[in-house]
């Protein structure tokens, strides 16, 4: 007979930003997963086009794994600032934060399928530009 904490453990865990009114948001690890994401673009035009090595094979394959993660980080914590942090007064104050917010998703999504330095760029100021009308908000 099954034990009653394993009929009770979920099967499916699941992981976010609560939904109870904390107050605690911090666009920082957003932008430190801009940051890496730029990183990692850097770190894989180093690498030797022709990839012969296993050792670049390797770290061509890391290096693109933990951009994608780091996009990817970029695009859940601006979604959940914006969609569980901004009021009314806020989008008033700064009617442009949905336009932005936009395009820091779609900056993510293209660094998730390329590797381009500029796009990773962008991706860091947009970050930067929702991090600083966050950080005036809470003035």
């Amino acid at each position: 007979m099954p034990r009653l904490t394993s009929l009770l453990t979920p099967k499916t865990v699941v992981r976010a930003h609560c939904d109870v009114p904390c107050g605690i948001y911090d666009p920082a690890s957003a932008l430190l997963g801009a940051k890496t994401v730029a990183r990692m673009v850097e770190l894989i035009g180093q690498i030797p086009e022709d990839g012969r090595t296993v050792g670049d094979r390797n770290k061509f394959i890391r290096c693109v794994m933990v951009k994608e993660q780091h996009a990817e980080q970029v695009k859940r914590e601006i979604q959940v600032i914006w969609s569980d942090y901004f009021k009314p007064e806020h989008l008033e104050k700064f009617p442009q934060i949905h336009e932005l917010t936009w395009t820091i998703l779609k900056l993510a999504g293209r660094n998730k399928q390329n590797v381009d330095a500029e796009a990773a760029a962008q991706l860091i100021a947009k970050v930067e530009e929702f991090s600083a009308i966050f950080w005036e908000t809470k003035k």
